[in-house]
């Protein structure tokens, strides 16, 4: 049912982001300023069709290339492709043949805009589950994004893996979604308009972890979270005892990762050079780096700093010579914010 609902949903039942009947899919999160001036340049049709949940615009991309799944009408991707400029490149795919016209329609129009003399995205139709199937070279893209997608289809297992094979050594999975506080029963993920708004399809958050790290992305980050809002009466009704939260997590394809925090007593000192946050970089929810402070982290922070694109942007203190056990509040409660066991009021989104 996933995918030919997910098509029949985002293509025939939904005309814009206005006809969703919960807040799972669109974005309550604040832009920041580079973010919120690239939005400006994303044709109002592209922007019309936008269901995403969270921010997927990570720091230091200005020539990555970037894969984008379950791209949709392309808004994520046209903002994205100013990012990472003329030299970089973003690949969109989706499945939902409505969507990807209304993404390819516009496709001279923002190069134009961008003032680019050739246009730097390209979108293709495929099923993000076959991701292996479309011939996109392994080992190519330095940062693979999704916004409010993997929860669509049905074997989430199948994305992590071929995300981990089509990234570069170092390079990333920043994506966003949605996550349930307990797993969601059958008979509700059978539910048409329950899998269309993002709920039904959500993955239990320790079962998400478990994937990712099956995949070989050992240690996942919490980047934000949010709790969703039900306004819907009827859905309400269905989803009672069911808390969910829309999350933006970052893994990275690192071979060195342990299975948990582990102390080394390490340090890093930020330059302030990642453009958008030279006072304060933002590794995840529980790593804001002060620039020009000596910042203690674990040896798995340590490696995604060190061997990842964002290593020119900091002075590095010590080494893995000394072990000194797990490092402080490292643990495996509920990542999100508190959770009541029912869904939240909404929030207004963007």
């Amino acid at each position: 049912m996933n995918l030919q609902n997910s098509q029949d949903y985002y293509g025939k039942v939904l005309a814009s982001s206005a006809d969703l009947r919960t807040d799972a899919c669109c974005t309550a999160e604040a832009p920041p300023p580079a973010v919120l001036a690239a939005l400006r340049n994303v044709h109002e049709d592209v922007r019309a069709r936008y269901y995403g949940c969270g921010l997927v615009a990570p720091q230091a991309i200005a020539g990555c290339h970037v894969l984008d799944l379950g791209s949709g009408s392309g808004q994520d991707a046209y903002v994205l492709a100013q990012m990472v400029g003329e030299q970089g490149s973003v690949a969109g795919i989706d499945a939902t043949p409505e969507q990807l016209a209304v993404a390819r329609r516009h496709e001279e129009w923002h190069r134009e805009r961008f003032g680019y003399a050739k246009a730097n995205t390209r979108f293709l139709e495929g099923d993000i589950e076959k991701l292996l199937e479309l011939g996109l070279p392994e080992g190519h893209f330095d940062v693979i994004v999704s916004n409010c997608v993997i929860n669509l289809v049905a074997d989430k297992r199948a994305v992590f893996d071929a995300a981990w094979r089509l990234l570069k050594p170092g390079g990333e999975l920043y994506f966003s979604d949605v996550y349930a506080e307990r797993r969601v029963p059958q008979h509700l993920r059978e539910d048409p308009v329950l899998h269309g708004e993002c709920l039904s399809g959500a993955l239990y958050w320790g079962d998400f972890v478990a994937l990712a790290k099956s995949a070989g992305f050992r240690d996942p980050r919490l980047v934000t979270s949010r709790p969703l809002g039900i306004e819907d009466p009827a859905l309400q009704d269905k989803l009672a005892g069911i808390a969910f939260h829309s999350a933006t997590y970052r893994l990275f394809k690192l071979g060195g990762l342990e299975s948990q925090c582990e102390d080394y007593g390490q340090a890093v000192r930020y330059k302030g050079t990642v453009p958008g946050q030279t006072r304060v970089f933002e590794l995840d929810g529980h790593h804001h780096i002060e620039a020009g402070r000596i910042f203690p982290i674990c040896g798995n922070s340590w490696l995604m700093l060190a061997e990842t694109r964002f290593a020119e942007h900091f002075d590095f203190l010590g080494d893995f010579g000394t072990h000194y056990g797990v490092f402080p509040d490292c643990g495996v409660a509920v990542p999100f914010g508190a959770t009541g066991g029912d869904p939240q009021p909404p929030a207004a989104c963007c």
